[in-house]
């Protein structure tokens, strides 16, 4: 088939959906690596203006990965919603581009919107969009999910308070926990990720989590990032999972590169959903999101099961796997995997503002780990203003960790006061129910969710007391 387009005197030809997708995407040091990158700024324009000629329509005759090899694409297709998509049917992607920026779109439209649209879809209008075009229509959608709390409100922003320790000491989780805590962190999930990745240890750490959370009334879940065969084993054995975790990506093969399938991550699914450990809401509903999954842009071609497509596209096609399972939590670790997939603080915040676009138009309440490794070319500046975009494009949640420094990963990331920070500047405040847990703990002021309150060593006391 093919498409072509032509700057000046030079026309430039790509022979098929995939790399088209991938040379009119934003420079990327993943992409160079793998060899599907744009040689030439002139080359990435030519394709993005072929890009934004295709008609939407194209996504659902065309695979960048084929349906018979990979059962990511077979979920893709056969779960699409052609009801949902015939508002935008007759559009090409660069049309759609304005529709979703016109004022006469608004969160209900584009909430029906969204099981009408493939991770393809989202990914290739991304890739015609300016860094305030993200921003702007991710603003305008409101994924809401539920367990203990309510993820997703408009005006909020929630945090997964991040205790982890290099040799997973109790003593040590704690102190991170209660810090995190008096700041107001924590209520998207309290997580740990586990120095001792086996059951019988991620046993006693689902234990002590959930004995804090009963014992201070906390109205948040638990979660040990470990594998999901892990998290089943646990639950066989009664342990108190809350959500079940699994990194995951967008491709058959990235998928068992990490041991899992489709088939498994529904088994985790079912086995979390008989606990009925949600909270039951004033409306009668039980919370009912137990899944929390993590991506990010590079797994695939780490993995060499990116089946030459860019790592943007097989990020976005994570987000469809994602939405399979009606999570509560998705995040991007966006610049964790390291600068030969996200070179420098450019790349990493382009990429930031990208993957939450594409989650969000798919229906998935999206996060970001705003992070990088100490060998890319970033600094804590970058993070800032990636938080800051994120916050004003409407991100549902961050991590909080001491210092910023996750002394088990080691990697950067965002604090306490980070998000401390962003709620103050923008006028978010956390989830409803943790909201009023902090003010009858006298943690923050009535009122102001983002002001700790002046007594807050009685708050301090007041949950040692509680441990005690």
């Amino acid at each position: 088939m093919g498409y072509a387009s032509t700057i000046g005197a030079q026309r430039f030809q790509f022979p098929d959906l995939r790399t088209l997708m991938a040379r009119a995407t934003p420079a990327r040091s993943g992409d160079e690596l793998a060899g599907v990158a744009a040689r030439s700024g002139e080359e990435r324009v030519a394709a993005q203006m072929a890009l934004a000629d295709l008609p939407l329509s194209t996504f659902l005759t065309e695979a960048v990965v084929p349906y018979e090899a990979d059962e990511v694409t077979r979920l893709i297709i056969d779960g699409h919603d052609r009801a949902a998509f015939a508002p935008v049917a007759h559009l090409t992607v660069g049309a759609w581009r304005d529709w979703l920026l016109s004022d006469a779109v608004d969160a209900a439209a584009l909430s029906a919107l969204a099981p009408g649209l493939t991770p393809e879809m989202v990914a290739a209008v991304s890739k015609l969009m300016r860094h305030q075009d993200l921003i702007a229509v991710a603003r305008k959608c409101r994924v809401q999910t539920r367990f203990r709390g309510t993820i997703g409100l408009p005006g909020r922003l929630s945090t997964r308070l991040q205790p982890n320790h290099p040799t997973d000491d109790a003593a040590g989780i704690a102190a991170s926990v209660l810090d995190g805590l008096l700041y107001g962190s924590g209520d998207a999930v309290i997580g740990i990720n586990p120095a001792s990745d086996n059951v019988a240890q991620v046993m006693r750490l689902l234990q002590m989590l959930d004995a804090v959370i009963r014992r201070w009334d906390i109205p948040t879940q638990s979660c040990v990032l470990t594998h999901v065969t892990n998290t089943l084993q646990c639950i066989e054995r009664g342990a108190p999972v809350d959500l079940v975790f699994q990194s995951i990506g967008g491709t058959e093969g990235t998928n068992r590169s990490f041991g899992i399938d489709l088939a498994l991550l529904g088994q985790a699914r079912d086995a979390a959903l008989s606990l009925q450990r949600g909270a039951l809401f004033d409306d009668g509903t039980r919370g009912a999101n137990v899944m929390y999954f993590e991506t990010g842009q590079g797994s695939a071609l780490s993995a060499q099961a990116h089946h030459d497509c860019d790592q943007q596209t097989i990020e976005a096609r994570a987000y469809g796997v994602a939405r399979h399972f009606e999570p509560l939590l998705v995040n991007s670790v966006v610049g964790f995997i390291g600068p030969e997939y996200l070179y420098d603080g450019r790349q990493i915040i382009r990429a930031g503002l990208e993957d939450h676009f594409c989650a969000k138009l798919l229906g998935l309440a999206m996060g970001c780990d705003i992070c990088y490794t100490n060998h890319a070319e970033a600094d804590q500046n970058d993070m800032d203003v990636l938080l800051t975009l994120l916050g004003v494009a409407g991100c549902s949640f961050i991590m909080g960790i001491p210092g910023s420094d996750d002394v088990m990963l080691n990697y950067q990331t965002t604090s306490f006061h980070d998000a401390l920070y962003a709620r103050r500047v923008l006028g978010l405040r956390p989830a409803p129910e943790f909201e009023r847990w902090l003010e009858a703990m006298k943690i923050t002021e009535p009122g102001a969710p983002d002001r700790l309150a002046d007594a807050l060593p009685a708050a301090f006391g007041r949950l040692l007391e509680k441990t005690a």
